[in-house]
């Protein structure tokens, strides 16, 4: 069985049976992790190829009269009244959410809606190889190194940092994967799939997730605008070619109603009418 909704309207939640085998599952969402990991070191050592993207993004954003990137970074750096706390605060949400957000979603998935579980795992599994590609194919420097943009790296200059070291000393995180932002491919996927996997008039409410990450993002300079918009574009892609499950508090399978038999007319008495 699969989790349904009794006819008064309770959700009955999965059954253990519905569940993938844990062990499995861990080591497959382990291995995505590690593979997002990974792969984003394998594009180290491109600095010139990288800032040479950089500049052509920067410049494709001027010309698409995108509003500059510093029009929200301003909005973070200190100031009369609040002093550090939005940055801090957006430096945090940067370095502290992305990955515990993701890990959370599954878990939950996991426990509560087996099918939408493989869903958003394979959702993710495709967004995640598709930007590795790019990241591979297109290095591309954030603007926090941009000259021309101007900006700060409020992490290095605020605090807490993400990246401590120098672009070609970090081994840990190729800080020239800008494009796309799996920051936001990853906090978008998971709005979709919480608003997918619930039924409350709420769900919409998820967005405000990858909204603030799209704003931390830009603001705290290490994407741009268009860093967010192929991966939302990729996350598309995605969600049209992995099969969608049944939507939350349905079964899997189309209901049909048996035709209601009809009641047979009483026999005539033997010998009636004559």
């Amino acid at each position: 069985m699969t989790s349904h909704d009794t006819p008064d309207g309770r959700h009955t939640g999965p059954e253990p049976g519905d569940r993938p085998r844990l062990v499995r599952e861990l080591l497959l969402v382990a291995g995505l992790f590690a593979a997002y990991k990974a792969g984003r070191t394998l594009s180290t050592g491109r600095t010139g190829e990288a800032f040479a993207n950089a500049d052509r993004i920067w410049d494709l954003e001027r010309a698409l009269h995108l509003p500059g990137e510093g029009l929200v970074q301003r909005l973070l750096l200190p100031g009369p009244g609040l002093g550090e706390l939005p940055v801090h605060a957006a430096n945090t949400y940067y370095a502290a959410v992305h990955f515990p957000a993701t890990i959370a979603f599954l878990a939950w998935l996991y426990l509560r809606r087996p099918g939408h579980y493989r869903w958003a795992r394979r959702v993710l599994t495709v967004l995640t190889g598709a930007a590795l590609v790019l990241h591979l194919a297109f290095p591309l420097a954030p603007p926090r190194m941009l000259d021309a943009a101007h900006l700060t790296d409020t992490g290095l200059a605020y605090g807490p940092s993400v990246y401590g070291a120098a672009p070609s000393a970090d081994t840990l995180a190729n800080q020239f994967a800008a494009m796309p932002s799996l920051h936001f491919g990853w906090a978008l996927a998971l709005a979709v799939g919480m608003a997918a996997a619930t039924r409350s008039r709420w769900r919409l409410l998820w967005l405000l997730h990858p909204l603030a990450t799209l704003l931390v993002i830009v603001g705290t300079a290490n994407h741009y605008w268009l860093d967010s918009a192929v991966a939302a574009a990729l996350l598309g892609a995605a969600l049209a070619v992995v099969p969608r499950p049944p939507a939350a508090g349905r079964p899997p399978g189309p209901v049909r109603e048996l035709p209601r038999a009809r009641p047979r007319p009483a026999a005539e008495p033997v010998g009636a009418g004559r």
